[in-house]
């Protein structure tokens, strides 16, 4: 008798255990998929970080010629220039914008784009006409430039930086207002506080020099 009461109990009781097994089971498999749910939640933020449009592209490509320009105008200074103040201006000038040319390269060889070459002078235009970028030198420019001694390199080169800071800056603007990629729009606004500040300072050596 005792032995035919065990049975039904046994199979109770495995009854039982095997519906706990479930129910560990079920909480187990919720806890994998809110664990797997979270992974992707975090790869959107990191990748909205990340993106860049056609505009931060255009920003790079466009003022990484603009930016060597600069910085051969600058190399111009050691030996054609008489003023102390411009030459150390003009140091300041070309540490500023290799170092800018090299991030700015970085990028575009991370997004798979082209790198410019050059200093972007071919068939570039002078100002802000429909033949360039503003704020270039064309090569009679560079030559009239590279052709001048002393006060009067001095002069033309504060005079032309001028120009080319001011068309640094509206292509900066372009990028703040336009792009998506936060690295290049810190850098576009880098490049206004900086070189808004060295136009003033220019402005200045000219009036006194």
């Amino acid at each position: 008798m005792n032995t035919n009461r065990s049975l039904p109990r046994r199979a109770a009781l495995a009854a039982t255990a095997a519906a706990v097994g479930l129910v560990l089971a079920a909480c187990g498999s919720d806890n994998s998929a809110n664990t797997a749910g979270t992974t992707p939640a975090t790869a959107p933020a990191s990748t909205e970080a990340d993106r860049h449009n056609q505009a931060d592209v255009t920003f790079a490509q466009g003022m990484i010629p603009h930016h060597r320009q600069a910085v051969l105008m600058s190399d111009m200074v050691a030996t054609h220039a008489a003023s102390t103040d411009v030459k150390t201006l003009a140091k300041k000038i070309k540490k500023a914008q290799a170092s800018e040319i090299e991030t700015m390269s970085g990028w575009l060889k991370a997004w798979g784009e082209k790198v410019p070459t050059g200093h972007g002078m071919d068939g570039m235009g002078h100002g802000d006409d429909d033949s360039g970028m503003p704020g270039m030198m064309n090569d009679q420019d560079m030559s009239r430039l590279g052709n001048a001694e002393g006060n009067a390199f001095d002069t033309m080169f504060l005079t032309l930086m001028i120009e080319h800071h001011e068309g640094a800056i509206g292509m900066a603007e372009t990028e703040k207002q336009q792009g998506a990629y936060n690295p290049a729009k810190a850098l576009a606004d880098d490049i206004i506080t900086s070189q808004t500040a060295e136009i003033a300072q220019m402005r200045t050596m000219l009036k006194t020099g």
